[in-house]
């Protein structure tokens, strides 16, 4: 065994490695099963999130709430998650991203059954801050185990599954409501949460056939086995070779270095110092990275994307629907255009990259949600807009799932340095989160306020700010390596170049970040 010195000074950038050659392999399947597998996890989260928009109508009857309570028990799941998205970062980098998606499963489980059984408000809240943390942990393990695992050719088709996975959820979770509401007001709630141990059970089981990431083995200095993971998951023996060759440099090992297993000094194992990296003494780089990520997540959920999936039957009677069972009917509905719009978004994102599924997808969101805030001012003196406001929820949600829903996890699980992916995909999270939560708890209140048209056309504008953002600072990511896409960013001067595409100025040489794939 060799000790390593927790020094990398003299690195070459990965962006200075050049380009890798592609691949004409067909897509590995293994590395197809790990991602399937990994994005279990996002099922439990999608479905805890969406079954409570139909149960909490019940709920809400049984226990006698409110109207602030039942708002707090729908939105109060995200807040929680903050826990879990805290905590996921370090200890998947102590105990590894395998386990960390097992200690998901085991959370989500437990909090199945306290909510199935829940006696009262306050013991149904307890179960929910349970099921908050498993929340928080599975959005931030599932896609940062399938980005590390996956081949550079279809890594935005891989770590796309996450949110193909939490749309499958939410789907279930509108299935699940309409499958129970006839039983009993005391009963069906229970079944529609409770249910939820069965897929528990299974992903805590399915996990461990599961590989460790190869990038984490690494940090751990077990380069034998990140060898033998790399060679099932990439496309070929020589792609194998030069991931390993980029993670080596990422964790500062010596490239001609061919032990099995080496002494890494134990900050670096653990994850030490990753903090003070990214917010005391972050370089310029780390900075654009953090900054991306964290605008990226924000405007994902302060857009409104849950206010229409946690209240769409709400959406639905302000519509003109007033049967229960049709309001349920219409809510699968929004269930079906996510899972099929996230579907068709997995094949386009490593064919025609990040930034152009991105602006697109926010531009048909800005469009649906003011014509939706427009349906829903004129239903009462024009029922033709009945279906109007129906076709404009569905409409927003597809036009969510084709891009701002998957490429948020996507993009900002493969923009970070490798020491700090964890942690920094943990403040990603954290930021969805707790924007999901605002939403969430303020809904109701919201649209009260300034009526539901004006809550719509309020997250229009949000939507509007948001592609501004997004053209502006996220440089392309389609067809990098995890090592090379750090050179993207740091410290440039934008500027508008011919034919309205943007130049960015660096130090090392000029990146065009048009909507063109950028060229370093």
């Amino acid at each position: 065994m060799s000790d390593l010195k927790d020094a990398s000074s003299g690195r070459t950038s990965p962006a200075d490695l050049g380009p890798h050659p592609k691949s004409k392999a067909k897509m590995n399947k293994f590395a197809i099963l790990c991602a399937i597998l990994a994005s279990m996890s996002s099922i439990l989260l999608g479905y805890d999130t969406a079954v409570m928009s139909g149960a909490a109508i019940y709920i809400k009857d049984n226990f006698k709430l409110s109207e602030v309570q039942v708002e707090i028990l729908v939105g109060i799941i995200n807040l929680y998650s903050l826990i879990g998205a805290a905590a996921a970062g370090r200890t998947s980098d102590l105990i590894g991203r395998r386990y960390t998606m097992v200690l998901a499963g085991v959370i989500f489980f437990v909090a199945a059954v306290l909510m199935g059984f829940a006696p009262n408000y306050g013991f149904l809240m307890f179960g929910r801050f349970v099921a908050g943390i498993g929340v928080g942990y599975a959005l931030m393990i599932a896609p940062v185990y399938t980005t590390e695992v996956a081949p550079t050719s279809s890594r935005g088709f891989l770590t796309s599954f996450p949110e193909v996975f939490i749309n499958g959820g939410v789907l279930l979770g509108y299935v699940s409501n309409y499958a129970f509401f006839k039983l009993p007001t005391h009963l069906g709630w229970r079944f529609m949460l409770g249910i939820g141990v069965f897929p528990s059970a299974f992903l805590i089981l399915i996990v461990l056939i599961m590989p460790e990431s190869p990038r984490w083995l690494v940090m751990q200095g077990r380069l034998a086995d990140a060898t033998s993971v790399l060679r099932r998951t990439s496309d070929s023996p020589h792609e194998a070779q030069l991931r390993l060759a980029d993670i080596k440099q990422a964790a500062g090992i010596p490239p001609d270095c061919t032990d099995d297993v080496i002494h890494l000094p134990k900050r670096r194992r653990s994850g030490k110092g990753v903090w003070k990296d990214l917010f005391l003494r972050p370089t310029p780089t780390v900075r654009h990275i953090l900054i991306s990520a964290v605008g990226i997540h924000f405007f994902q959920q302060a857009s409104g994307i849950d206010a229409v999936v946690l209240y769409s039957p709400r959406i639905f009677e302000h519509a003109g629907i007033t049967s229960s069972n049709h309001k349920l009917l219409a809510t699968m509905a929004v269930g079906f255009s996510k899972t099929i719009f996230i579907l068709v978004a997995t094949f386009l994102l490593d064919r025609i990259g990040r930034r152009p599924l991105l602006l697109a997808s926010v531009t048909g969101k800005i469009v649906s949600l003011v014509t939706l805030g427009f349906g829903i001012m004129i239903v009462n003196r024009r029922r033709w807009a009945v279906g109007l406001c129906i076709a404009m929820v569905l409409s927003d949600v597809g036009f969510f799932s084709i891009g701002m829903g998957p490429i948020a996890w996507v993009y900002s699980s493969e923009i970070f340095p490798l020491k700090l992916r964890a942690q920094g995909v943990s403040v990603g999270v954290i930021v969805n989160r707790v924007t999901s939560g605002v939403v969430g708890m303020t809904f109701i209140s919201l649209y009260q306020a300034v009526t539901i048209s004006g809550a719509f056309f309020l997250f229009a504008g949000v939507a509007v700010v948001s592609w501004l953002f997004f053209y502006f600072v996220l440089p392309e990511t389609h067809g990098r390596t995890l090592e090379e896409i750090e050179g993207l960013f740091g410290n440039f001067l934008w500027k508008f170049g011919k034919n309205g595409d943007i130049n960015v100025e660096k130090n090392e040489g000029e990146v065009q970040l048009g909507l063109s794939n950028p060229t370093v």
